[in-house]
């Protein structure tokens, strides 16, 4: 690199993790350029089209995001698909160095008998956070509804799906999405993991906060709130993990408040098969109950639960966008 330039750097995607990376190497001792690529129209990535619309207080972090790409080291160029619009050979003739922080938005697929029948959370997240890339209507026709996976993208997802278009109208939602969620028929959302409260990969926030709607009822069953030592091993490594699993007791005790939508949280259910009719319609959503073995792991049962739902959706992880040109 001539002395008398700046190091030339390309960052691909504007989200969180590219924008970090952008305010890190302004504050290192190197005198650096950086252009970031987006092909979206607007920057943010997962904050502006990955959490859900009741959360403001993560949209917040917007903020801090902007005094980053006011620097005047950092320019961002937007509605540029790399791969497309521009090669990665053609960046490496123009930038001294290029980081990949694309991100992952392709859901993981559920590997069992009638999985491909099921909705990744990313789709829907997509829809509801008005993604130009996803749909842009939804069918919300099925008065019962499976969610698999405890995370906060499930949780997301069955909060969503519990609350009525109303409570959702006074957030950022655009009128399309809320076309859809004011005509959502869910009464009964079912959120299962195959392990314990102790693996549950919630946030006590996340968690605390699905009580705060007066339409939503928390139903977990108290046969369900069990620890082997390797569970009570997590709860003493990590204060988080305690808080959850205080929380998600509670709700197993907690007198019924009489909402109108019940939000079910099931542990130790495996997925097992997605049934569905003559038309590929779903129709039910088969577990195998699981048992903890002493180290926080679990092993089936084979007994098996068949729940009538009219919809499947899996929050079991997010897998990497392929980029064109790179391995």
């Amino acid at each position: 690199m001539p002395e008398n330039r700046p190091l030339r750097i390309a960052v691909i995607g504007s989200g969180p993790a590219g924008i970090y990376a952008s305010d890190a190497l302004t504050k290192s001792e190197a005198d650096v350029s950086v252009d970031i690529y987006e092909r979206m129209p607007a920057p943010f990535g997962l904050i502006r089209y990955g959490v859900a619309p009741d959360h403001p207080r993560i949209k917040g972090i917007i903020k801090s995001l902007h005094k980053v790409m006011d620097k005047p080291e950092i320019r961002l160029f937007g509605n540029i698909n790399v791969g497309e619009d521009i090669t990665v050979d053609e960046l490496k003739q123009f930038y001294d160095a290029v980081i990949y922080a694309t991100g992952a938005t392709d859901d993981r697929p559920l590997n069992i008998p009638g999985g491909e029948h099921t909705i990744g959370a990313g789709e829907f997240v997509g829809f509801y956070d008005a993604n130009p890339y996803f749909e842009d209507k939804w069918d919300l026709s099925a008065d019962s509804v499976a969610v698999v996976g405890v995370g906060n993208v499930g949780l997301d997802v069955a909060r969503v799906l519990a609350k009525t278009g109303e409570e959702l109208k006074v957030t950022e939602i655009p009128d399309n999405v809320y076309d859809s969620l004011k005509e959502n028929q869910a009464k009964e959302i079912h959120v299962f993991g195959r392990r314990g409260p102790a693996q549950a990969k919630f946030t006590p926030l996340e968690l605390k906060e699905l009580n705060d709607s007066d339409t939503i009822e928390i139903v977990i069953d108290p046969e369900d709130i069990q620890y082997d030592e390797g569970s009570e091993e997590a709860r003493r490594a990590s204060k988080i993990q305690d808080m959850v699993c205080t929380r998600l007791e509670q709700y197993a005790i907690a007198d019924p408040k009489g909402a109108p939508h019940k939000l079910y949280i099931h542990f130790f259910e495996s997925p097992v098969e997605v049934k569905t009719d003559a038309e590929g319609r779903v129709t039910a959503f088969v577990t195998e109950r699981t048992e903890l073995n002493g180290d926080g792991s679990v092993s089936g049962t084979g007994k098996l639960t068949e729940w009538p739902v009219g919809a499947v959706y899996r929050a079991v992880g997010y897998k990497s966008d392929e980029q064109p040109g790179l391995p």
